[in-house]
């Protein structure tokens, strides 16, 4: 949470400052988008890392691209999701039922008396 909070900040343009030059400003711009497009890449080297559980590559790739995994089975964005995390569609629908199986409320019979 706190880290698309600042991934919210980060992204806002930058305002100019009280008499700060036209130049500086634009450098200060420049630095801002260079920040922005280095973190987009580490981010995109993360949601395919080895080193991220299946789970955490699909909510990087579900951040970066602000869609949430879809629940059918046969959705056409499975593969684009698989190819672009490193993932098989099967390990990306291994993903999808365990997030169904959590959502599902538990049902626990009450005994009869």
């Amino acid at each position: 949470m706190e880290q698309d909070k600042l991934a919210g900040r980060l992204q806002q343009a930058p305002v100019p400052f009280a008499g700060e030059t036209n130049n500086d400003y634009r450098a200060r711009i420049a630095h801002h988008q260079a920040e922005l497009q280095e973190r987009r890449q580490r981010e995109l080297l993360e949601q395919a890392s080895t080193l991220n559980t299946p789970s955490a590559r699909i909510r990087i790739w579900e951040r970066l691209h602000r869609v949430s995994l879809p629940r059918d089975p046969q959705h056409r964005l499975l593969d684009v999701i698989a190819t672009n995390t490193g993932l098989t569609v099967d390990e990306v629908r291994d993903e999808q039922r365990l997030r169904v199986a959590a959502a599902a409320p538990a049902i626990v019979p009450t005994p009869a008396v």
